[in-house]
């Protein structure tokens, strides 16, 4: 439910006759009046000898008796809407709600009989007008100052007495999110999002990453942005902008959007605490940076929170650098889940209370942030059972997260790290598929047999029935597979298998072996996500090597698949960190 207090007007008569009549935006179907101050005004949607002049007359009675200075903009209008998946409210619970959001706004006090006059008009199944005049009964102008936020203290009680989806409560840690006009124009540009986001991102990514002012503008300019410093007097720099470049207004000036536009833990004061305790150079191997980053993200998931409230803040802080630098260096198999994790985390990394720069947790997520982004190469250099075991880390670390926002009963906190940590897993499972593809060795086939026999005859392509195939790869957990609301999914990578010339039950029982299932809550979809890890990794092993999957290259059964394209092009150079991608080694 979402209560939006409009602009204060003049013009009682005109916003009656809108709600009233045929609309603009929406049209308007069966206008009436569900609830007023008094019971027994009539409704001129429903009368005909009662217009809508006679009920604005009513309304602005109380501000014409007003001996004293009258207010210039005394109409007060809201409108409560619910979200199109919600259920259609009736005239009774939407007159609960009119008469609740007077009382939270000051306007009509329950107990107060000489509050302001007000009428709710519903015009539509999914919300309603609430139209008010500041003027009360005893001569006094109403308190309105805390109107929105005990509004929207109001909708979350009827979100749950009403069985409604429950929307997030304004903490001040939501991000600041596109306008529509932003969307549009990014649309006209034919961007993938508006600048806004982009930035965003970009300067979450540096902030994580710098230890001092200097890296941290040296890494926004690497990054492409524009980049406006806000020098003081004395010569000190307090704030900063930035711009994506081409992105102009229509005075084709840059449109430039300050830290705390971008996010509340964006302003140059909160990028400055990421650094401002210090941080020991990193001194570990680049080839040993992910194994030392698992065993520091253990220790500082058992360490979050322990020491207090502010504390527990600023681990959950460090603990989303952590991600979004690990987001920019995870191999490619994983690098969209990964970004996507950051995404959904970032708002539970910033907790409604001051955040302490002294926890041990928070030390240990900033000396791995810190390591793995200045070890570049260090992706290129570990192989996927390193990156698997700190993403598994990261999973039990933004767990301990979830479990602390909920202790401090920050649900919208909690239910963003619950989302991230769902991300991570997948990462977990696409990682685990890649590791299987790398050691992968198909076992010899048996020619098939001419004519009947004990023989088994290979199928064609697509023939073959996935349900055995799961019944024949993993027997224990064949029922709850086949029975699992993922199946189809996982259905359609085995057959995508298949037409690659792999045996499916090889693969499926390859990746089913790489980690236990017994844990997992849908292991039709952890399997779904392995196979989409080994079909990543294979198909990237065959693009760099000039290859496409053959029956001799890929273990087939005797299938016809796609052949070996003769003299095809070398192997190409692969960017830093695209190491991880290489296959394995033939012998020769």
């Amino acid at each position: 439910m979402i209560p939006k207090e409009a602009r204060s007007g003049d013009d009682t008569a005109g916003l009656l006759f809108y709600l009233y009549g045929p609309g603009k935006r929406d049209e308007h179907v069966d206008p009436h009046m569900v609830a007023a101050w008094d019971p027994y005004v009539p409704d001129p949607g429903r009368s005909d000898e009662f217009s809508i002049p006679d009920l604005a007359m009513l309304l602005d009675a109380p501000v014409r008796a007003l001996l004293g200075r009258k207010p210039p903009l005394h109409v007060f209008h809201v409108a409560v809407r619910n979200p199109p998946e919600d259920r259609e409210l009736t005239d009774e619970e939407w007159a609960r709600v009119a008469r609740e959001m007077m009382h939270a706004s000051g306007i009509a006090p329950h107990t107060d009989d000489q509050g302001c006059r007000w009428v709710a008009v519903r015009h539509a199944d999914d919300h309603i007008h609430i139209v008010a005049t500041r003027a009360r009964e005893d001569g006094r102008q109403p308190d309105t100052s805390w109107s929105k936020l005990r509004m929207q203290e109001a909708a979350r009680g009827f979100e749950v007495e009403f069985g409604l989806r429950r929307l997030t409560h304004a903490d001040g840690t939501a991000r600041r999110w596109s306008k529509t006009g932003e969307t549009e124009k990014a649309a006209r540009r034919g961007l993938p999002e508006p600048p806004r986001e982009t930035l965003q991102r970009a300067v979450r990514e540096a902030a994580a990453a710098a230890g001092s002012d200097a890296d941290f503008f040296a890494r926004l300019a690497a990054a492409g942005l524009r980049v406006k410093q806000r020098i003081a007097p004395d010569g000190n720099v307090t704030g900063y902008s930035v711009a994506q470049p081409g992105d102009r207004d229509s005075a084709q000036r840059p449109v430039w959007f300050s830290g705390t536009k971008l996010a509340p833990d964006l302003s140059l004061p909160r990028v400055r605490e990421r650094w401002q305790r210090g941080m020991p150079e990193p001194v570990t191997a680049p080839a040993e940076v992910w194994r030392v980053a698992e065993e520091r993200v253990r220790a500082a998931a058992e360490q979050l929170g322990l020491g207090g409230l502010h504390q527990g803040a600023g681990d959950v802080a460090a603990l989303g650098d952590l991600i979004a630098t690990v987001a920019v260096i995870s191999p490619r198999t994983v690098r969209d889940q990964m970004q996507r994790a950051a995404t959904e985390f970032e708002r539970a990394s910033r907790a409604p209370v001051a955040r302490g720069l002294e926890g041990q947790a928070r030390a240990l997520y900033r000396e791995s942030t810190q390591a793995l982004s200045q070890s570049s190469a260090a992706a290129g250099r570990n192989d996927a059972a390193a990156v698997l075991a700190l993403l598994v880390a990261l999973v039990t670390a933004v767990n301990a997260s979830q479990r602390w926002h909920q202790a401090q009963q920050y649900r919208v906190q909690a239910d963003a790290a619950g989302r991230a940590g769902r991300l991570l897993r997948e990462a977990v499972e696409v990682t685990a598929g890649v590791s299987a593809a790398r050691g992968f060795k198909p076992r010899p086939k048996r020619t098939a047999r001419a004519g009947s026999g004990p023989g088994r005859l290979a199928s064609a392509p697509g023939e073959r029935l996935m349900t055995g195939v799961v019944q024949e790869a993993v027997p224990e957990h064949a029922r709850a597979v086949l029975a699992d609301a993922a199946w189809p999914a996982l259905r359609i990578r085995l057959q995508e298998v298949e037409r690659a010339g792999e045996d499916p039950a090889e693969v499926l029982g390859a990746v089913a072996a790489q980690r236990e299932l017994g844990s997992a809550e849908s292991v039709a979809e952890v399997l779904t996500w392995r196979l989409d890890g080994w079909r990543g990794h294979r198909g990237a092993t065959a693009a760099a090597s000039g290859q496409v999957p053959s029956p001799t290259t890929t273990g087939s059964t005797g299938r016809n698949g796609p052949a070996r394209k003769p003299g095809g092009p070398a192997p190409t150079r692969r960017p830093p960190g695209d190491e991880q991608h290489k296959g394995p080694r033939r012998a020769r």
